[in-house]
């Protein structure tokens, strides 16, 4: 086994963002062994989609750092981005390519398997409009898209920020299984919401607001000693 496999998933060191003099995450301390499924959970505003962000080097520190599958996440960015994969508010889908076209893109760049695209949009349900161009779908398509793309990938780290947002029930139970898959696989998962919705998945929760991150045993020692 290299070092990198054996070090934690995520290990960030004090981690602060700050845009402008406003400070989105404040020392940041985590650690996410390889394998676990974390519920990061905290109201609108609390600094989790800045901090999955961090995390999949989509921003920089502006203080503290630390390591992504045992890469540094300043230095070795492109090797952090090669292993991780972000679903967020934004699905970094190509309005004018169609479904199929967005996921053999996908595969090009990160060498997936591309005879897997039709399975992969049957699951989320969309293979009735593989050929549409992205520009007509619905939000709630293009988030089903970007779902097929993480089916994908199967990226070693799995980072999903309020991915139930907009979503009806089928929707939400397609991403439960992108997570339960994942997890079974031994890939490593954090997701963000404001929602208790997925928390059946979790192996952990980590609790987030005002910038500040705090696990259950810390969270639940604070509340004694109040």
């Amino acid at each position: 086994m290299t070092s990198a496999l054996r070090e934690p998933a995520i290990a960030l060191g004090g981690v602060t963002r700050v845009f402008g003099t406003h400070p989105a995450i404040v020392g940041v301390r985590l650690v996410v062994p390889r394998g676990e499924v974390v519920l990061l959970r905290g109201p609108n505003g609390a600094g989790k989609s800045t901090l999955l962000r961090v995390i999949a080097t989509a921003l920089s520190p502006t203080w503290g750092g630390g390591t992504v599958l045992g890469f540094d996440l300043v230095r070795e960015r492109q090797q952090v981005r090669r292993h991780t994969d972000l679903l967020g508010h934004r699905t970094r889908l190509y309005e004018d390519l169609t479904a199929a076209e967005n996921l053999h893109f996908a595969c090009a760049l990160h060498g997936a398997d591309p005879g897997r695209v039709p399975e992969a949009l049957a699951r989320v349900g969309l293979d009735d409009v593989a050929g549409e161009r992205v520009s007509g779908f619905s939000q709630g398509m293009r988030q089903r898209v970007a779902l097929a793309r993480a089916l994908l990938r199967e990226a070693d780290l799995l980072l999903l920020d309020e991915p139930y947002a907009g979503l009806d029930e089928q929707a939400k139970r397609l991403v439960d299984g992108v997570v339960a898959a994942a997890g079974r696989a031994g890939r490593t998962v954090v997701l963000a919401t404001h929602d208790p919705t997925g928390a059946g998945l979790a192996t952990r929760t980590v609790e987030m607001d005002a910038g500040r991150l705090w696990d259950d045993a810390v969270a639940a020692a604070e509340a004694v000693a109040r």
